[in-house]
């Protein structure tokens, strides 16, 4: 096992992974803030459902960000601040949840899952290839990409 025998290291990776935790936090905190506040807006302004939709996908999408950061402190402090094996079992259990809900979000987000992405976008180019429609440089070169 491999220890920190300096003290500023221990205390630099024990603040690193305060910050990380904090600005996982917040992160989702401020998200969903924010995610409501543009729903009420939205909402007041105009149609509910599209309200709704921007809603859950701004939410969504803070807390998949939040959920990074929280990871990253996890490892951080299960890699190098106490590297036990009760600790390294208790990070996998938590790196497999958060690796869940993650997915589901993203599902929840897009509509899809993560490994479509590539499927549709090929289709995509290729139905535009068959209509006849002006793709711009950008497409075309994303479609060369996906074909390669």
């Amino acid at each position: 096992m491999i220890t920190i025998e300096a003290d500023w290291l221990s205390a630099f990776f024990r603040l690193a992974v305060i910050g990380l935790e904090l600005a996982g936090t917040l992160t989702i905190l401020v998200g969903a803030g924010l995610a409501t506040f543009l729903f009420a807006r939205r909402a007041r302004a105009g149609d509910r459902t599209e309200a709704y939709s921007a809603f859950r996908s701004a939410l969504g999408r803070s807390i998949l960000l939040g959920l990074e950061f929280l990871v990253a402190g996890d490892i951080v402090k299960s890699l190098v601040i106490n590297p036990t094996l009760d600790d390294l079992i208790v990070l996998a259990g938590l790196v497999l949840v958060r690796t869940f809900l993650s997915i589901s979000l993203g599902v929840e987000i897009n509509g899809h899952w993560p490994w479509e992405e590539t499927r549709m976008a090929r289709e995509k180019a290729r139905a535009a290839a068959l209509d006849g429609s002006p793709m711009t440089a950008e497409a075309a070169g994303r479609g060369a990409a996906l074909k390669g």
